[in-house]
């Protein structure tokens, strides 16, 4: 049985430490490239006195992270739009297993969605290996986030999940409060949004009831994201590319905070979140089925149908899907121009390649045609 005490390394920052860490943000030059972001040309000596009188996270969460994140949006995007949150109860909490396109705005924007639908935010993953300096780690912990440990040995690992999951059910049961996780290990990266079993096990890990009640008490909430302008495209691309030839990717240095600064500014076209329908409506048909590791894949299979069922299809992914087939199936999904545009936006992406790009170019096509063929309309 985990305590309290057991979640110190991993959990975010209590309302005492918030103002103390927001004073060491101030005090770092990158801040002001923030609020020169955000508020360009306004008096940043009054913001940042502003933000020294803020004790807590959801007051920063609101007062700066809502209105950074919605600037983020109109200036880098053609607009966020959502569906499904009637599908969520004012007051309750929920485990949000999300797919993953984007390290840092996939769980951004749902904080903002949530407060803006009238639910308060939730507690996000951060994984250990983004947690590079302490400005990092205090604009993490500020924002609620706790730390998913990275690599180790076999042991190592298995403890981190054993201590990962107990506080995940500790802050959805005990703390009464919603978090974010993705639904797998990283970003996705070929476009197929799959539910790692391994997820599942870990969430079960912690759990004292048999395998129903201990999933019904985590109050399971699949998300769906999906971008029209894939965030770090060309990056996914050159990862997706080492692997094909059968070679180790390497990440350069700084690579995580390269895809985060990324992601973050580059044109996204339209965005919408979905939030799915709770797991909870299926967790009786896993009485039948003998076996918890059948138990996990049976849901993690109905988890992945939910997410593909509300993906929001965009004219890229038929775009891509016909380019890939060689024929205009979907073309009452888009116009000639929007296929230009793709097609331009295509040769941009694959101009960091030097040699041949045909499997580049396969590769760029998949990750935007494979959501059209995961919705069934697309085999």
């Amino acid at each position: 049985m985990y305590k309290e005490q057991d979640f110190e390394d991993i959990r975010p920052y209590h309302d005492e430490e918030i103002n103390p860490a927001i004073r060491r943000l101030i005090s770092v030059p990158e801040f002001g490239k923030v609020l020169d972001f955000l508020y360009p040309g306004k008096d940043k000596n009054r913001i940042t006195a502003e933000l020294s009188e803020i004790h807590n996270a959801l007051d920063f969460q609101i007062r700066f992270m809502h209105p950074l994140v919605n600037s983020i949006i109109n200036k880098t995007s053609k607009g966020l739009t959502c569906s499904g949150f009637e599908n969520l109860t004012p007051g309750n909490s929920y485990l949000f297993v999300a797919n993953h396109r984007d390290i840092v705005l996939d769980s951004a924007m749902l904080q903002v969605l949530l407060l803006d639908n009238g639910h308060l935010t939730s507690e996000i993953t951060f994984g250990s290996n983004l947690m590079t300096n302490q400005f990092i780690i205090d604009f993490g912990k500020i924002n609620r986030m706790f730390v998913v440990y990275r690599g180790g040995n076999r042991m190592e690992l298995f403890r981190n999940a054993q201590l990962l999951s107990a506080y995940i059910r500790h802050t959805i049961t005990g703390k009464h409060t919603s978090a974010w996780i993705a639904q797998r290990n990283g970003r996705t990266k070929d476009g197929n949004d799959k539910t790692e079993p391994g997820l599942l096990k870990m969430f079960n890990f912690s759990g004292e009831c048999d395998f129903i009640e201990s999933f019904r008490e985590l109050n399971i909430v699949p998300l769906a994201v999906s971008y029209e302008y894939e965030p770090c495209c060309a990056f996914k691309v050159r990862e997706m590319t080492a692997v094909a030839k059968g070679l180790i990717y390497q990440k350069a240095p700084q690579e995580d905070l390269m895809s985060i600064i990324t992601g973050i500014t580059q044109e996204k076209g339209h965005i919408h979140l979905a939030v799915c329908k709770p797991v909870n409506q299926y967790l009786q048909e896993m009485e039948a089925i003998e076996g918890n590791n059948e138990r996990i894949n049976k849901l993690s299979a109905l988890m992945d149908a939910e997410i593909h069922r509300n993906y929001k299809l965009w004219p890229t992914n038929y775009i891509a899907c016909d380019l890939l087939n060689g024929d205009d199936r979907f073309s009452a999904h888009y116009t000639p121009a929007e296929k230009e545009e793709f097609l331009v936006y295509m040769q941009k992406e694959l101009s960091i390649f030097q040699e041949d790009t045909s499997r580049e170019r396969e590769i760029l096509l998949r990750i935007y045609a494979t959501p059209v063929i995961n919705s069934g309309i697309g085999l």
